[in-house]
């Protein structure tokens, strides 16, 4: 599988908000630190489902992930939750932890397949054989795409398009137009113009 590029306790009980709270959240709200993302997450019912869709996304994720040395998921998951917590830099802190939440969900649910894509789709770009682009196409929200070029793998999310669709990832990107499709392969790299040669569609 390629890859892409707590501790003051606080005692929560006596919070009207919690009361209403799925008990399996990913961590304790018993033991979070006041004024943490963490906290505001045990408070907020929307947050706190995100948190519950993600610590299943992530099982299934583990169960595949099982024989990977050393376990780089693990680390990478690590990393996630610390950039999540920097939400609390955000004007919108709600509106950050829920884009951080749904963008890790739909990550990993294309990263491992965790849902029914379609494709392969095999292109051939600048009319040259031995230049293919292949990318799978996942329904996760928002919508992503794990394209592949050479020896190296993106996943990219869907964007908002005024006409056809368009993907982006750090510094890839993947534009269908009117029967074309542009892709651009790393920062300031030239548009290579492709084509759909082959589509393996799955069951």
């Amino acid at each position: 599988m390629p890859h892409f590029k707590t501790p003051m306790v606080l005692v929560l009980a006596g919070l009207p908000a919690l009361a209403s709270q799925p008990a399996e959240l990913s961590f304790s709200c018993a033991q979070v630190r006041s004024g943490s993302i963490e906290e505001m997450i045990c408070q907020t019912p929307a947050l706190a489902k995100l948190d519950q869709q993600l610590a299943a996304v992530y099982r299934q994720a583990s169960a595949k992930d099982s024989n990977q040395h050393p376990p780089v998921l693990r680390a990478e998951q690590r990393g996630w939750i610390k950039g999540r917590d920097e939400c609390w830099k955000a004007d919108d802190r709600s509106q950050c932890v829920t884009t951080s939440y749904r963008l890790r969900i739909a990550e990993l649910q294309a990263r491992y397949a965790l849902l029914t894509g379609t494709g392969p789709m095999f292109y051939e770009c600048d009319g040259i054989p031995a230049k293919e682009v292949v990318a799978t196409y996942y329904p996760s929200e928002p919508p992503t795409a794990v394209v592949e070029f050479g020896d190296s793998t993106a996943l990219m999310y869907q964007q908002p398009s005024a006409s056809g669709s368009k993907y982006q990832g750090r510094n890839e990107s993947l534009r269908e137009h009117q029967g074309e499709t542009i892709v651009i392969w790393g920062y300031a790299a030239p548009e290579m113009k492709c084509k759909v040669k082959a589509a393996v569609l799955r069951p």
